[in-house]
């Protein structure tokens, strides 16, 4: 059964960090949920662009491959990546802003780059030892917001810790959101969380979750659970 596709993003993408073998039993207990799938560097490299195709039959795709090279080779790329039929790609703010100027042309309505600002995995210890002097997370994630907001790009990936403080300089910006968990869920390798009805408080359009749902005892349930709580936040 397909989902209908329309411009309009889910409110959570389920993030299939798992072997192929277990995404189509993923895939059929998630079925009629308005939910979006993430296809991270795990996935695509196991499996390649076909998949990809079939998994945007299903619903919303956003790849998550983090794009950063050169200019003319990640608009290559994300030319090649904008044929698959999926709705959003990332690409590292960090790859500066020649990269970042040759992608806004490519964008259309039913497909959109994110800029990655910080990594939600990352700490002040990491920032250190890549020799970023700024002075905290939030700060370093404002600035590369603004350079990539400035090459024209209108989407971002960021913590729940940094969205209200870039919402707040770009109030028509998409942010997409990782690093949510629900009340009482593991933290895993995530730093800086917030849970679902919070991440949307403070300004997220969608969020990405992914063990909380595919490692629950029921995903379904899970799933259910998490957008019920968006419901309630809205």
């Amino acid at each position: 059964m397909v989902q209908d596709q329309s411009h309009r993003l889910p409110p959570v993408f389920v993030a299939l960090d798992m072997a192929q073998a277990e995404v189509e039993p993923m895939l059929d207990r998630l079925e009629g949920l308005n939910l979006g799938l993430k296809v991270g560097m795990e996935l695509f490299y196991q499996t390649g662009p076909d998949f990809v195709r079939q998994l945007a039959e299903w619903g919303p795709v956003f790849l998550d491959l983090k794009l950063h090279d050169i200019p003319n080779t990640v608009a290559s790329a994300a030319a090649r990546i904008a044929d698959l039929g999926v709705r959003l790609t990332t690409v590292h703010a960090s790859g500066g802003r020649a990269m970042l100027e040759g992608l806004a042309a490519l964008e259309r309505p039913d497909f959109r780059f994110l800029a990655v600002t910080v990594l939600t995995s990352a700490d002040r210890a990491e920032l250190d030892g890549l020799g970023i002097a700024k002075p905290d997370l939030g700060e370093h994630a404002r600035h590369l917001f603004r350079l990539a907001s400035d090459c024209g790009l209108g989407g971002f990936v960021c913590s729940p810790q940094e969205v209200a403080a870039l919402r707040a300089l770009r109030d028509d910006a998409l942010f997409v959101t990782p690093g949510v968990r629900p009340a009482g869920a593991a933290r895993d390798d995530q730093t800086r969380i917030a849970t679902p009805a919070d991440a949307m408080a403070r300004g997220a359009s969608s969020l990405v979750i992914g063990r909380p749902i595919t490692r629950a005892a029921d995903p379904r349930a899970a799933a259910e659970a998490i957008l019920a709580e968006i419901d309630g936040h809205g």
